[in-house]
């Protein structure tokens, strides 16, 4: 992705491996300063995952897979290592999916730095595949809803939500997208709203409770990442993804997910099987390390909701767009 930086414009990558670190753009310090850091521990890259220095569901995939490479690289036991990355974050599954992938091809023996950045690679390839059977749904004039962040940030590059947008937009056409703000990180109106601005999408942030109002004055599609999908087509995303879904639902609004194969669970059956992740109640009672909440009022923090596959029109995936009713029949080929 092209990034405004002091320097000037670069292109970066959310992740990539660089001289026997793992470096990453620090999502926590967005949109108001750019600025990379590099491990040269796994345990560390498997903290960046756990703190949200790194998030979104490929990303985190990517960042389990270099974490491997640097478990490889310093000899250290890979079931342990796997186990611990594994632990860093409970709910999306591209963590999962890339640790294993991992750890499969280094009992065979592969190059290390040469399967991780291939892993990398492979999730960049699959996004714009997303945004090529995706940029279809997208009209001219079209306004957009998305939730969360699911673009080159959370997904190495391009995007999976955003990449449809990115190719419409490489397409001429004009549309205009409402970006929820997304509490309680702020992922939609820190992350979201920054890369449209990089990439010059007309774009506006609106609060999370005002979904529905917009529904109802115009919007023509919904699409949202995700971050495990079980095999019946319920999915895991972001808290407050479920309410849009609904709102979709009552006005008639395609609803789609885009998401790469390696975010399926076969081996999941149904949304009620995936372990959602409750996160620490300063997220919610503290803003900018400032308390806003009453004293004595305690909060609790689901991190992710579960969305029925019956309000899902379609999954947008690097296979092309698949119906939740069908997605039982199609197995992730790596």
């Amino acid at each position: 992705m092209k990034v405004k930086t002091e320097e000037g414009i670069r292109d970066l990558r959310a992740i990539w491996f660089d001289n026997g670190k793992v470096m990453m753009i620090d999502q926590r310090k967005l949109p108001h300063k750019v600025e990379t850091v590099g491990f040269d521990d796994y345990q560390d890259v498997a903290e960046a995952i756990r703190n949200m220095t790194i998030r979104g569901a490929p990303s985190i995939g990517a960042a389990a897979a270099y974490a491997m490479c640097l478990a490889v690289l310093s000899g250290a036991d890979l079931q342990k290592a796997s186990k611990l990355i594994k632990a860093a974050r409970p709910t999306a599954n591209d963590l999962f999916f890339a640790t294993d992938h991992m750890y499969s091809l280094m009992r065979e023996e592969c190059d290390p730095i040469e399967a991780a950045d291939g892993y990398a690679d492979m999730i960049i390839g699959k996004c714009k595949k997303i945004g090529e059977f995706g940029s279809g749904l997208i009209k001219d004039g079209m306004k957009i809803m998305t939730h969360c962040n699911a673009g080159a940030l959370a997904t190495v590059d391009v995007g999976t939500a955003l990449a449809p947008m990115r190719a419409a937009r490489d397409e001429g056409k004009k549309f205009f997208v409402y970006v929820s703000e997304t509490r309680p990180r702020l992922q939609g109106m820190q992350l979201t709203a920054w890369e449209l601005g990089q990439e010059g999408i007309d774009h506006a942030i609106i609060p999370d409770s005002a979904s529905a109002y917009y529904m109802g004055k115009g919007i023509g599609l919904v699409i949202t990442g995700a971050d495990r999908i079980a095999s019946n087509g319920d999915f895991a995303n972001k808290i407050g993804t479920f309410d849009k879904a609904i709102a979709a639902k009552y006005f008639g609004i395609p609803f789609y997910v885009a998401a790469p194969m390696s975010t399926f669970d076969f081996g999941t059956e149904t949304g009620k099987d995936i372990e959602i992740e409750q996160r620490s109640e300063g997220e919610i009672t503290e803003m900018a390390g400032v308390k806003i909440a009453p004293e004595g009022s305690p909060a609790v923090n689901p991190a992710f909701d579960v969305t029925p596959s019956d309000l899902v029109t379609g999954f947008i995936t690097e296979k092309g767009i698949l119906n939740p009713k069908n997605i039982r029949k199609v197995t992730a080929d790596e």
